[in-house]
């Protein structure tokens, strides 16, 4: 059987720096000033569909949700192993929340769909909410399965997964379609392939084809996309137009989730102790941590 898998992926500030001169006044990240990267447990989301579909056959396609710059995403997703790509962009979508994205994420889906699996990372490190996954299987009414660490098994419309809790693993079962959101522990992302990089280096999206023609006044649009097509290196973008969603869900207005606002906590201390590395310092070391309940 050959599955249909969708993985959703997102490009996210790094957030290793961040303080509150990155925040916007009406509470959203100025990701302008902050250099954006894959989203850590997505690329692991992608690693573990690319390794169903090549051990039980399908294919993998690739949907973020994102401003024009997030074709650069979809091309990393390319490189490892994706065999196609959506861009959903629009600026009627900027500022959306967990909530707002969800619900355009779930029209997308439906509009692309049926899939037999969705994967999705455990939560993005931008907002650490955990909720876009969960929230857009709902929507689209389907099972889900979070906090997945393992596919044991994948025959016809069931799935087994190892999936992680508290102290420990539950074994659960699963009929197709489903969603998964998958932990960082899940699979180790491969390195981009050489070949493919070279292979999909170009691959652009309309809005960067746009950019193109703008240049070079001897270049159409239209003309560019039809060869980029043709040479299967046309990332279709998918704008509020194309879908069936109201306005008023979509953005800042269908988000009631506000940032009110961003600090950086240094956490530290006036009092210090040394202790020489010998066998007596480490011995008032290691009793001085008892004493604090932190051995023992």
């Amino acid at each position: 059987m050959a599955y249909k898998i969708l993985v959703m992926v997102k490009q996210v500030p790094d957030t290793a720096n961040i303080s509150g001169e990155v925040m916007k006044p009406d509470g959203t990240v100025n990701r302008g000033k902050l250099p954006a990267i894959f989203n850590p447990e997505d690329k692991v989301a992608l690693e573990l569909a690319l390794q169903t579909k090549e051990k039980y056959g399908g294919t993998v396609e690739a949907i973020t949700m994102g401003p024009p710059k997030a074709s650069e995403l979809l091309r990393e997703c390319l490189y490892m192993g994706a065999d196609k790509t959506y861009l959903i962009s629009d600026r009627k979508f900027a500022g959306a929340d967990t909530l707002a994205t969800s619900y355009v994420l779930a029209a997308a889906i439906e509009k692309l769909g049926p899939y037999d699996l969705i994967f999705a990372g455990r939560q993005a490190i931008d907002g650490d909410t955990a909720q876009v996954g969960p929230q857009t299987a709902e929507k689209i009414h389907l099972p889900q399965i979070t906090y997945t660490e393992k596919i044991i098994d994948l025959k016809k419309n069931k799935i087994t997964v190892q999936r992680k809790i508290d102290n420990g693993h539950e074994i659960l079962e699963g009929r197709l379609p489903l969603l998964l959101t998958v932990i960082k522990e899940a699979a180790i992302p491969r390195p981009f392939k050489a070949k493919r990089v070279m292979a999909f280096k170009n691959a652009h999206s309309l809005m960067e084809l746009e950019k193109i023609a703008e240049s070079n006044s001897l270049l159409y649009v239209d003309d560019l996309k039809e060869e980029y097509m043709a040479q299967n290196l046309f990332i279709p973008t998918i704008t509020k137009d194309d879908l069936d969603v109201e306005q008023a869900r979509c953005g800042l207005a269908g988000s009631p989730t506000k940032v009110h606002k961003v600090e950086s906590v240094i956490l530290g201390s006036s009092d210090h102790q040394k202790f020489d590395p010998t066998k007596e310092g480490l011995g008032r070391l290691i009793d001085k941590l008892m004493e604090d309940h932190i051995f023992g």
